[in-house]
């Protein structure tokens, strides 16, 4: 199953910028505890952890993309956190 078969760049700038919004209304994927587990504090890695299972074999520059945009997504969202509540 190709990625591009079932979404357009549409939905790929939604995740990007309302990643809980569009997994929510948008996908189809409806895990159990751990899913809105991850939902809840952690979207972009659920996303990515998703695209790996659904994707992995078949859009493995997806994949990488996703993962580079989870992780440095994670981790600045954590940093401007932590500086406001600072201030």
């Amino acid at each position: 199953m190709d990625f591009w078969d079932n979404h357009s760049l549409l939905f790929v700038l939604a995740m990007f910028f309302f990643p809980r919004l569009t997994m929510l209304f948008a996908t189809t994927y409806g895990g159990g505890f751990l899913y809105w587990l991850g939902w809840l504090f952690a979207p972009r890695l659920t996303v990515a952890i998703i695209a790996t299972m659904l994707y992995g074999d078949t859009n493995i520059v997806l994949v990488v993309l996703t993962w580079f945009w989870a992780i440095g997504g994670e981790s600045t969202e954590k940093t401007v956190a932590s500086k406001r509540a600072r201030d």
